[in-house]
């Protein structure tokens, strides 16, 4: 179902007042603070915890005392969480604003079945068992859904609407062909049940290293698309008015949402609601201004990610609990009470 958004918010793109930006940028400021708490909650809080003295020589001094290597493993893992928050939260505004669908999330455009399908297809027929070949098959993956998606959403014709039947056909048509490997293959089933679920436990600095390069170019690309976009929510027509091009944004907004999420996907797995959440939220308090949106989501949506990564470690001691089971567990009742809430505000 696709949502336009309604005629007052949509003529918001004028700058605001200037103590409403002066709000904004305090509110920003504060969500780094909250983000450099989560994360160093992140790197203290585990099956066995850590007292801040132990976490500062673990970052500033090397020793190899135990609890040393529990802050370097603990750093990729909180490292990872960051990028891939940021990844995800980036992805879900830049989709919301080109389906001009508020509840819309990375998952509407088939890239992480995309995703999923390629590291499937990896382990059962080319034999991958190593993360750092699930990254690269994942990334492709979703990168092939997205290029596919566009061609036939109708190209340079794509419109919001033929986007998002053209990702809910191949996300369908994928999903069943993943479980139909799985099923005919019990290795494959195995594998990739820990992958699927969505995880931060298996970062290394290599799986960090190998998506970087991916996630910043996408994060510049996103963050310079919130004029143009921002054009588009006024509607077409305006749009062109106003010398936005409509085919080259919507390309664009393509191709940053899927090198975005298909790089976390790689890393992570398929992590869902946090795409959805926290730009709908965001632009709660924000406006539809995207130039403020996206900042916002980028700080917020690692604090959602991280924040849920540490409450796994703490409910299942000495076991945890995966990220991705947190966030679907978080997300179910939040995107209910969304959905509901936007059908009381139209009636």
């Amino acid at each position: 179902m696709l949502v336009e958004s309604p005629p007052e918010q949509r003529a918001e793109t004028a700058a605001a007042p200037p103590t409403r930006r002066a709000a904004r940028a305090f509110g920003l400021l504060l969500s780094l603070v909250l983000l450099a708490l989560v994360a160093l909650a992140s790197i203290a809080i585990g099956a066995k915890e850590l007292s801040l003295g132990q976490v500062w020589h673990g970052l500033f001094q090397d020793s190899g005392t135990y609890g040393d290597v529990v802050v370097a493993e603990r750093l990729s893992r909180t490292l990872l969480g960051l990028l891939a928050g940021a990844a995800l939260g980036l992805a879900g505004a830049v989709l919301q604003a080109l389906t001009r669908n508020p509840l819309a999330d990375p998952g509407l455009l088939g890239i992480n079945a995309g995703a999923s399908a390629a590291v499937v297809t990896a382990i059962t027929y080319f034999g991958v068992t190593s993360l750092s070949g699930y990254v690269w098959f994942a990334f492709f993956g979703a990168a092939a859904v997205g290029a596919l998606v566009w061609f036939l959403g109708g190209s340079r014709g794509a419109t919001p609407v033929r986007l998002a039947l053209a990702g809910t056909a191949i996300s369908a048509a994928l999903y069943g062909y993943l479980q139909a490997v799985m099923i005919m293959d019990e290795a494959a089933l195995g594998k990739m049940r820990f992958w699927t679920v969505g995880s931060l436990a298996s970062a290394t600095n290599s799986t960090i290293t190998q998506v970087l390069p991916f996630l910043l170019a996408g994060t510049v690309l996103a963050l310079a698309l919130a004029r143009p976009l921002n054009a588009m929510a006024m509607g077409d027509d305006t749009a062109k008015a106003l010398g936005a091009n409509l085919n080259r944004t919507r390309a664009l907004s393509m191709l940053a949402a899927t090198v975005l999420c298909g790089a976390a996907t790689a890393a992570c797995g398929p992590i869902v609601f946090v795409g959805l959440m926290v730009p709908h939220v965001v632009r709660s308090f924000t406006g539809p201004d995207l130039r403020w949106i996206l900042p916002y989501a980028a700080i917020l949506s690692p604090v959602l990610l991280l924040g849920a990564d540490v409450v796994g470690r703490i409910v299942a001691r000495p076991s945890e609990l995966q990220v991705g089971i947190v966030t679907a567990i978080l997300g179910g009742p939040v995107f209910i009470y969304l959905v509901r809430r936007r059908r009381t505000a139209q009636l």
